[in-house]
């Protein structure tokens, strides 16, 4: 029987169906030992830090995680930083191969006059800043103000633009960090804008949030009825035979329902401007304003018409995507790992997630996309590894998070969580998380 050691680095959604799929490839003859290496002491990537509050459906998928963990060949290894506590040349010589699943958490700049103001930030740090992620719980999110604008056409644009304008004892009974839920009930915005360069028909939402928004309760939703008409006009001139993409034409539809939707005369707003291109950001020491170029479709191309309007407002988010960190030791292009078709050519290190591909896609989408990088790491393999493991690697004293650790973590936030209404009660800090796990005194 051939046992191979793989190492998986990131233990979010990309990470566990990494190991899933390794487990799923196991026969008589071949078995894995998978070592899962998190740099938090928190595993579950997005879905802890990244998917809104308000949606704990999309956050049942840590069920198939706890699942995959209970492997009795699997170990989690939380609270161990890749180029801090570890390096990966020593990872490479010790396992037969090393799945990179680091994701995308640097948030994507505009390049426009003004983006450095004081209240111009990204949708990297205030996503993880609401979710209590501790390397954001001190991001300053100026909530002081009137009006806010979000750049971005995707889901993680109109998460931001749905957070801002919903009335926050809607999120009263969700895991909203402490720290963003007291400052989001003393908020004194009322108007949020979400503003993207091209047509409806190019937006990257996708129809289920999209249908979400008619039921804001306290939130009045715009979207121009005619802009949308227009909008599945063209795209039905551009399809072939006429025919739309389905995904186009749910978008669509959802987008014609937000739009007719009566309007219950709310002071939140919620209202989204296609294609609006930002310019500048103007203030005096910090954000008051930001001025656009207005778009129009010509010959299916998005042109500047050379018009411009401009919004009132103290806050900007920039939600136009990510990029990742880069790892010593790994060649990155374009903001993701160099890779072809998950492998990292000439190495035994291959990737999978956004880390791989850019971030693209849904949580789902790295179920297929670690089931073919695997498919790969299997057919690689030969004589298996007889050197030693992770273990030898970190000092002596250093707090590890294994399975068990997080288990007592997780029980710990849920039950703080109980009597409140809860899911949880998320600790934000790397000390108190590590008290929860009895790791620290």
């Amino acid at each position: 029987m051939a046992r191979y050691k793989i190492a998986i680095v990131g233990a979010g959604p990309a990470g566990y169906f990494s190991a899933q799929a390794l487990q799923n490839s196991e026969t008589e003859d071949l078995t894995f030992a998978i070592d899962l290496i998190e740099r938090l002491p928190t595993p579950w990537g997005l879905v802890r830090s990244g998917v809104a509050p308000d949606h704990p459906k999309i956050k049942t998928v840590s069920k198939v995680f706890e699942k995959i963990a209970s492997h009795p060949n699997f170990r989690l290894f939380g609270n161990v930083e890749l180029g801090t506590d570890i390096q990966l040349a020593d990872l490479t010589a010790r396992y037969d191969a090393v799945i990179m699943c680091t994701g995308s958490n640097i948030g994507k700049k505009l390049g426009i006059p003004g983006e450095d103001l004081p209240g111009s930030i990204s949708a990297a740090d205030f996503v993880t800043w609401y979710n209590g992620h501790p390397d954001y719980v001190h991001v300053d999110v100026d909530l002081g103000i009137e009006a806010a604008v979000i750049i971005g056409a995707g889901n993680v644009a109109m998460d931001c633009g749905r957070i801002l304008a919903l009335n926050p004892a809607e999120l009263d009974t969700t895991d909203t960090a402490d720290h963003a839920l007291a400052k989001l009930h003393s908020s004194h915005i009322r108007q949020v804008y979400i503003a993207g360069r091209r047509g409806p028909e190019h937006a990257a939402f996708t129809a289920p949030e999209l249908r979400d928004l008619p039921k804001l309760e306290h939130t009045d939703v715009f979207m121009d009825a005619t802009a949308i008409e227009e909008a599945l006009a063209r795209a039905t001139a551009e399809a072939i035979d006429g025919e739309l993409e389905k995904d186009i034409r749910n978008n669509l539809e959802a987008m014609r329902v937000v739009a007719e939707a009566e309007k219950a005369g709310n002071d939140r707003s919620l209202t989204f401007r296609f294609l609006s291109a930002p310019k500048e950001i103007l203030g005096d020491g910090k954000v008051e304003e930001i001025l656009f170029g207005i778009n129009e479709i010509r010959d299916g191309k998005v042109v500047d018409t050379g018009a411009t309007y401009s919004i009132k407002c103290g806050l900007v988010i920039t939600a136009i995507g990510y990029e990742a960190l880069p790892i010593d030791g790994v060649s990155y292009v374009k903001g993701k790992i160099d890779n072809v078709e998950g492998r990292v050519v000439g190495t035994n290190i291959y990737t999978v997630g956004w880390a791989k591909r850019g971030p693209s896609g849904v949580i789902g989408t790295n179920k297929s996309d670690a089931t073919d990088v695997v498919k790969l790491v299997v057919e690689d393999q030969t004589a298996p590894k007889v050197s030693s493991d992770i273990t030898e690697l970190l000092m002596s004293g250093h707090p590890v998070v294994t399975q068990l650790t997080w288990e007592a973590i997780n029980a710990a936030e849920v039950a703080a969580g109980e009597p409140l209404g809860k899911p949880r009660v998320k600790a934000v800090s790397r000390e108190e998380l590590l008290k929860l796990g009895n790791l620290l005194a």
